[in-house]
């Protein structure tokens, strides 16, 4: 029997010349891919609180604007793991002010999450081999792929060391 667990997290999607805002994670089931700036909740905080906090944690910028809330889905069991995580992550599309997307800093480094950093790469450079799971879904959304609506399944994730 296949045992579940949840994991709820709020991102930021910032497009800008073909080019897709990404963080590069240190930790977890996506290590060493490229995932999106966001993350976990902290108790009692709305989700536009934790867009704002994770996304100045991840890529040390602030967010001017923020449009566009949309949930999707995924189930990512990796491999040689006994539990399928059931990842229901909120995405919001941002910006932020005064020209900051060209300064984003390499690394930002305060031990307050699980990135080394942001920058932007190439949405044509970003694939399964690369990318998170919520990164794959941000590509569907792009390219209006009729399944973008349905549950995507990673059940042989393989974690990159």
């Amino acid at each position: 029997m296949t045992k579940y667990s949840t994991h709820f997290g709020v991102y930021g999607v910032a497009l800008k010349n073909e080019k897709l805002l990404c963080i590069r994670k240190n930790a977890g089931p996506y290590k060493n891919r490229f995932d999106l700036p966001g993350g976990s909740q902290e108790n009692g905080e709305s989700l536009t609180e934790t867009l704002f906090r994770e996304v100045l944690e991840e890529t040390g910028c602030k967010i001017s604007s923020y449009q566009n809330n949309r949930i999707y889905d995924s189930f990512v069991k990796e491999t040689g793991r006994p539990d399928t995580v059931h990842h229901i992550f909120v995405l919001y599309s941002i910006e932020f002010s005064d020209g900051k997307k060209k300064e984003i800093p390499a690394i930002v480094a305060d031990g307050k999450n699980d990135s080394d950093g942001a920058i932007w790469v190439k949405i044509s450079e970003l694939n399964e081999e690369n990318s998170s799971p919520i990164i794959l879904k941000v590509l569907e959304e792009i390219t209006q792929s009729s399944k973008l609506l349905e549950a995507s399944n990673y059940l042989h994730w393989k974690v990159k060391c």
